[in-house]
């Protein structure tokens, strides 16, 4: 198996501040907005170095979906960023209108996404935000698992034209990915060669992915792990191959079942290559309170439980 390093775990928000700046360096219409939540979009370099280009809406995000439209029209390239409860469910409506069916190009950068939020709680923890975004025709829907990858991410953003979703979180996490890897928005990323399991996952489950595919190697088990970092548009001829050449399949997110990349991929599957599947999710529920490693394995989505329904996914197939 393909060893992957972690090069020292840092929070993928601060990827997307890297990202942000250095898309706001090579795109002079690049600008930043944010609804009081500077710090914790790691957006201040940006701020600091184009000043003239970032807006600070304050605590009114309907009103800043609106701004960041206009923006589009007149062919600016704007990114708001709030924490993703708030840049989802609070302007929902704003988004459908403003952003999705005028098919402005407008980058919504959401944070602290997830149950990995931690000791916050259920009301900021949200997981039901890819489903969302996912529904809104004409959106892109960007998961990225590490620093590296959003970084990259937030420059391909920046790049296509569009509204683009990006989604990631508060925690610091293994950075595993090449920091120089181009970002390709629509692929899936192979991350280990499997025969006997594909285990598909996105955002932060990914290192817990390739912990297990670790673990299942011990005990014989070959499994492929693929990256989907963007799962709208949905690289679906990788995934299918994938599948069709193991036969088993394990899909992990953080974020509950409904409407995420749990339904994506199984919509795939059952329309061109019907498999068993095991879900790693959230389930039909809420968040609560905890550390990121506690609420992990709390809500069964830790490299531990992965590995458990990977050999449950093979035996369905025997």
């Amino acid at each position: 198996m393909k060893k992957y390093i972690d090069a020292g775990k840092v929070d993928t928000r601060s990827g997307f501040g890297e990202g942000l700046l250095l898309a706001g360096r090579e795109d002079k219409n690049v600008l930043a907005l944010t609804a009081d939540l500077k710090g914790s979009l790691k957006m201040g370099a940006f701020a600091k170095e184009f000043p003239e280009r970032f807006i600070q809406c304050g605590i009114a995000e309907a009103n800043m979906v609106g701004v960041a439209a206009g923006l589009a029209i007149t062919g600016k390239v704007p990114f708001i960023g709030s924490f993703a409860e708030f840049v989802t469910g609070r302007v929902y409506d704003q988004l459908r209108q403003e952003v999705a069916y005028s098919h402005t190009n407008v980058k919504i950068a959401s944070s602290h996404a997830g149950i990995t939020l931690g000791e916050d709680g259920a009301t900021h923890q949200t997981m039901e935000d890819i489903a969302l975004m996912r529904a809104l025709p004409g959106m892109t829907v960007i998961v990225p698992c590490d620093y590296n990858q959003t970084k990259n991410a937030t420059i391909a953003a920046a790049k296509m034209f569009g509204p683009v979703y990006l989604r990631f979180g508060r925690p610091s996490v293994p950075n595993f990915t090449g920091a120089d890897e181009p970002f390709e928005i629509g692929k899936i990323y192979n991350l280990n060669e499997g025969k006997d399991v594909t285990i598909v996952a996105c955002g932060h489950l990914v290192w817990e992915a390739l912990q297990a595919a670790e673990a299942l190697e011990a005990e014989g088990i070959s499994a492929e792990v693929l990256n989907v970092a963007t799962i709208k548009p949905l690289d679906e001829e990788t995934l299918v191959a994938s599948i069709k050449k193991t036969g088993a399949v394990v899909i992990a997110e953080e974020h509950n079942m409904a409407g995420g990349l749990g339904e994506a991929v199984s919509g795939v599957l059952a329309a061109k290559c019907p498999t068993h599947i095991e879900f790693i999710n959230g389930g039909d529920r809420f968040g609560q309170s905890g550390t990121p490693a506690e609420l992990l394995k709390a809500y069964g989505m830790d490299a531990a439980h992965l590995a458990e329904a990977a050999k449950r996914a093979i035996a369905a197939k025997k």
